[in-house]
């Protein structure tokens, strides 16, 4: 069975991916930040860059490098309610990158997300289905709420 077939009848998969405009709302709700979804239209590389670039980018070293690299640690194959501690601390340092460019609290929402991803990274191994979900999850954050 292919991986794409296994995430479709993979609940918890099903789950995050019908979470994501709950969590584009709430977040929005949360910030109250400028919205116009037309802007994407006039700005389409720097959309781009937004919802897929910088996903990919950061699924490949995060998950792609990081994760695995601790998961392969005692400390880091540790879990607690399903979520490794691999996990937690990549999760922990996505957040902390997005200091970079976000305000304090915008950079804090991206750690339950990144748990989110950093599990199916630890589910199937891969780190397709996580990027799929960031890449979902920053294109939809960035046509509510702007850049």
């Amino acid at each position: 069975m292919t991986l794409a077939a296994r995430l479709a009848r993979d609940p918890h998969y099903v789950a995050a991916m019908l979470a994501a405009p709950a969590v584009w709302v709430a977040l929005y709700a949360a910030v109250r930040t400028p919205s116009d979804p037309s802007w994407a239209l006039p700005a389409p590389l720097r959309f781009a860059g937004l919802a897929l670039a910088w996903p990919l980018l950061e699924e490949l070293a995060l998950r792609g490098g990081i994760q695995p690299l601790l998961a392969h640690t005692r400390w880091g194959a540790r879990e607690n309610w399903g979520v490794t501690t691999a996990n937690v601390a990549t999760s922990l340092l996505l957040a902390a990158v997005h200091l970079a460019a976000q305000a304090p609290a915008l950079a804090a929402a991206t750690f339950a997300p990144s748990l989110v991803f950093g599990h199916f990274r630890d589910r199937y191994a891969s780190i397709v289905p996580g990027a799929a979900l960031h890449v979902l999850y920053n294109a939809g954050w960035f046509l509510l709420a702007g850049t």
